[in-house]
């Protein structure tokens, strides 16, 4: 895919808020998938540790765009993914804590 071989700071931003995404609905599928959607989204309003639990997949898939793109010398796309993970990482404390 032409997206993997440029360096840029867009793509990486891009691809950063969009990993998480994916795990998110992997993670849906892979254990609530006998629930609606919205029933999932009760569950993880009420229940703390879920929001944990979610979080770890969710960020697995930047781990994975971020070694990638370090393994292959593409350091400002990397830059993107970090930042926009440390993003992530802050707003589901934050939300945790004091949500």
């Amino acid at each position: 895919m032409v997206i993997f071989r440029r360096d840029d700071l867009k793509i990486g931003i891009i691809l950063g808020l969009i990993g998480p995404m994916l795990g998110f609905f992997g993670y849906y599928f892979w254990k609530f998938s006998l629930y609606s959607f919205n029933d999932f989204l009760t569950a993880l309003r009420m229940n703390k540790p879920l929001i944990t639990a979610i979080t770890i997949p969710c960020l697995l898939v930047n781990i994975i765009f971020f070694t990638y793109f370090i393994n292959t010398k593409k350091d400002e796309t990397a830059k993107g993914v970090f930042a926009v993970t440390i993003m992530y990482a802050v707003a589901a404390l934050l939300f945790k804590f004091l949500g």
